[in-house]
């Protein structure tokens, strides 16, 4: 009995080791293609993109023509230029995070980045680009670590997350699943990183298959 029961006990843990293994794999198949090059923006004009470049020139990625660009205020006209140039961007992350600051050194308001990462996501659409919503400094770029009455962090959050393809989140921006319930209720796959260094291991899976 003693030796039946231990038998069992093997084969129950070899049905949940393969059950795990196909649901990781079944996860990893959710991750959308992302192809070079790909444009880094912003919608909000946090630092968080400037960030996103440092990750992307430690990589070492190499494609021609040049792998990446960024270009925090980038347009749908952007990308029409580039496709009509011969060079479309194959894909395009969009760096989630309001600084007024930012906006303000900009000339700009919340508003008017809604409005044009709209565009830019619409175009992207039309020309297939895959489009990754970020968002990395965590909750002290959210609303609740922001001015009181300030949620324009928020705002940018709606604009760009229900609208991505794949969603990259630092877990410590993700405290209140903000992005775990979005990503649901769209069936949009999410990458959770633990610190921004991570950042970099899980761009090269996406960018190097």
């Amino acid at each position: 009995m003693k030796r039946v029961y231990t038998l069992s006990v093997s084969l129950l843990a070899l049905i949940l080791l393969i059950g795990t293994a196909s649901a990781m794999a079944g996860n990893q198949a959710e991750i959308p293609n992302a192809d070079l090059p790909v444009l880094i923006t912003s919608c909000g004009q946090s630092p968080g993109a400037t960030m996103i470049k440092v990750i992307f020139m430690r990589m070492k990625l190499k494609s021609e023509p040049k792998p990446y660009e960024i270009n925090e205020l980038a347009t749908a006209e952007d990308l029409k230029t580039k496709k009509e140039a011969g060079s479309p961007y194959k894909s395009i992350i969009i760096v989630m995070g309001a600084s007024l600051k930012g906006m303000g050194a900009a000339g700009i308001s919340i508003d008017d980045e809604l409005a044009r990462t709209s565009k830019l996501i619409e175009e992207a659409r039309r020309q297939g680009i895959t489009v990754i919503g970020a968002h990395i400094e965590g909750m002290k770029r959210r609303a609740q670590g922001a001015t009181v009455g300030d949620n324009t962090d928020e705002l940018s959050i709606d604009c760009v997350a229900p609208n991505s393809d794949l969603l990259v989140i630092i877990k410590e921006g993700n405290a209140d699943n903000r992005f775990t319930i979005i990503a649901k209720a769209k069936s949009i796959p999410m990458i959770e990183a633990e610190k921004i260094l991570d950042l970099m291991i899980e761009f090269e899976k996406i960018f190097k298959k």
